[in-house]
């Protein structure tokens, strides 16, 4: 799974933080970042890998809670699963 926030979209409601405070925080612009697992922050695009399912799945609410659809979520494939592409 691969995430990337966009950071023009977001407006920092931190839905996302509230739902997985361990993959998102805001950083000091009150925007929301993905914490990487080394503890660094970004916004650009980071792969969560050996992932469980009940994990997976709280990053898709995560992202699907987010009011600007400003958080993308990536397959393994790279095949974008949020917000779906109609």
């Amino acid at each position: 799974m691969r995430l990337r926030v966009d950071r023009d979209l977001c407006i920092g409601a931190a839905n996302c933080v509230a739902i997985a405070p361990l993959v998102f925080k805001l950083d000091q612009e009150g925007k929301s970042v993905i914490i990487k697992k080394d503890g660094s922050a970004s916004s650009d695009l980071t792969e969560y890998v050996d992932l469980n399912e009940k994990d997976a799945e709280l990053i898709l609410e995560a992202a699907k809670s987010c009011p600007t659809l400003a958080i993308y979520v990536y397959d393994d494939d790279g095949k974008q699963i949020w917000p779906e592409i109609k």
